[in-house]
């Protein structure tokens, strides 16, 4: 595998109270961090209702943050397909990867929530289906065809982009819950996955079996997949020690549990945390736990492990959340970056060989340098010079006296 890749996945999940013009503004702020600290990608979804998830339109804002950042990717996470004409997709996803300067991922999915469906009135039976029509038609718009296409939710007359990605191959990627109907419907088009499923315990544990769905449909329809193309996505939160981590994101993460998951969600199967120490040790330091809550060791060993349990991926992408404060919720992206990335990937090592090899050569490099040092006495000018320094630096600093040093030398 080539070098792990980091994103983050913003839905966003916002505790009701606060003013929504500044959450739409801290978002934002969040991509720009993560753009000056390095991070490959950025991710954030469509929702239109709960309450909590205030995006509406993915493309708007990855838009604006594209004014924000540099060099980040900014990902779709995702278009619900049902909900859209796929021409109107296929334009806005051209319009943003050139408003962003060819940075842009087109994610799409069926749709999450079963309350967005109701409001605009499609079946939930019909969501998956309707997903892979509109993709397969969105490839052949970005493929510059002109096409005529009539189903029961959409007609095409003819209808051929005028503009057309700045990308030559833009990146797409499908979202995946615990079913495999993500992963096949990613195998069938050549596609990436978003593999969302993975924040659960049912997810986590179905990895190991998720990928070769992808294959198999890919070899079914003539395409190829690839792993490094996989984004399986992780829940954290990073501190200098998990005492601080615990303090830092045990009442945040009850109240989004409690609130989101259990009040209005109303997950099956699901209770509430009993307070913030009962909801970090069920969430992070279960049998079943899902997600880190702790330093940034912690951190590199989870990844490893689920590196091993899925057999491998290309990007991490941590899921965005409140639970700690701004501060403590920056600073924890901020610690992955300093320290998890490097460590992942690798960047350290030839530092640690070079200090490990100086250290263990220290008497060679002590030889080399007598020698020199003879050398240098060898020659009265040099010598005297030498000693003019030494005095000088003795004079400055304190220390042994030039007279004593250069009879060693000798």
């Amino acid at each position: 595998m080539s070098r792990m890749k980091f994103g983050a996945f913003l839905a966003p999940h916002h505790p009701i109270g606060e003013h929504p013009m500044l959450q739409f503004r801290g978002d934002l702020a969040l991509a720009k961090h993560l753009d000056q600290l390095g991070y490959d990608e950025f991710w954030c979804g469509e929702h239109h209702s709960t309450g909590w998830e205030i995006i509406a339109s993915p493309e708007m804002f990855l838009a604006a943050a594209g004014e924000h950042t540099h060099r980040i990717k900014l990902g779709t996470g995702v278009i619900s397909l049902p909900y859209h004409h796929p021409f109107n997709v296929a334009q806005r996803i051209v319009q943003l990867d050139h408003m962003t300067g060819g940075r842009a991922i087109f994610g799409s999915g069926p749709g999450a929530l079963p309350s967005d469906a109701y409001v605009l009135g499609i079946d939930p039976m019909v969501q998956r289906d309707r997903q892979d029509e509109a993709i397969g038609v969105i490839k052949r718009l970005f493929a510059g065809e002109r096409v005529t296409y009539d189903c029961e939710w959409f007609t095409l007359h003819e209808a051929r982009l005028q503009l057309f990605p700045l990308q030559e191959d833009l990146p797409f990627a499908v979202a995946s819950q615990v079913s495999p109907s993500g992963m096949t419907l990613a195998g069938k088009y050549g596609a990436g996955v978003l593999s969302i499923g993975s924040m659960s315990s049912a997810g986590l544990l179905a990895l190991p079996t998720q990928w070769s769905f992808a294959e198999e449909a890919a070899a079914k329809h003539g395409q190829t997949v690839d792993r490094k193309n996989w984004r399986v996505v992780m829940t954290w939160h990073i501190a200098e020690t998990r005492k601080e981590a615990r303090a830092q994101a045990g009442q945040g993460l009850m109240h989004w549990h409690n609130e989101y998951n259990v009040g209005t969600l109303m997950r099956p199967g699901v209770t509430a945390f009993s307070s913030p120490d009962d909801a970090v040790d069920k969430t992070a330091f279960s049998d079943g736990a899902v997600a880190v809550i702790g330093t940034p060791d912690d951190l590199v060993a989870a990844i490893r492990r689920l590196i091993e349990i899925s057999g491998g991926f290309g990007t991490v992408i941590g899921f965005a959340h409140d639970w700690a404060n701004r501060e403590n919720t920056l600073r924890s992206w901020e610690l992955i970056a300093r320290y998890v990335i490097p460590e992942i990937n690798g960047f350290l090592e030839g530092y640690r060989t070079s200090r490990k090899y100086v250290v263990e050569h220290r008497d060679v490099f002590d030889r080399a340098g007598e020698a020199v040092m003879r050398k240098i006495m060898d020659n009265d000018r040099a010598a005297a010079a030498l000693k003019e320094t030494m005095r000088a630096q003795t004079a400055t600093t304190g220390g042994h006296t030039p007279d004593l040093e250069l009879e060693k030398a000798r």
